[in-house]
């Protein structure tokens, strides 16, 4: 079972009491009525499914209602960070890949 922390009430809490809604970041279309149909298409959708890091919007069901981000790495379940609406988030693919790139060193023998 997961622990996920809510930003709003600030409280780590049993995953039960929240909701996955999608990928977080998604900017809607400033005017949906002079989108083509491929590109509304694109919208409501096409979404990224990633190996590894991934930003997710969450909404604490249970709790407060409230919506909120949550950077996840899809293969281990791992919750990185949970932020705001609005907030940038500060764990990135970008910083993951850097992270494995850099592999100790091996000792032969």
């Amino acid at each position: 079972m997961l622990n996920i922390f809510c930003p709003h009430c600030g409280e780590l809490r049993s995953e039960e009491e929240f909701h996955a809604k999608g990928q977080a970041h998604i900017p809607r279309p400033l005017d949906p009525a002079a989108c083509t149909d491929a590109e509304w298409g694109e919208y409501m959708f096409f979404r990224d499914n990633p190996r590894g890091i991934h930003h997710e919007l969450w909404v604490h069901a249970a709790g407060c209602r409230q919506y909120f981000n949550v950077t996840r790495h899809t293969v281990t379940y791992e919750i990185l960070e949970t932020y705001k609406i609005g907030e940038k988030p500060s764990v990135t693919a970008t910083d993951a890949e850097k992270k494995s790139a850099v592999q100790p060193a091996v000792e032969k023998a």
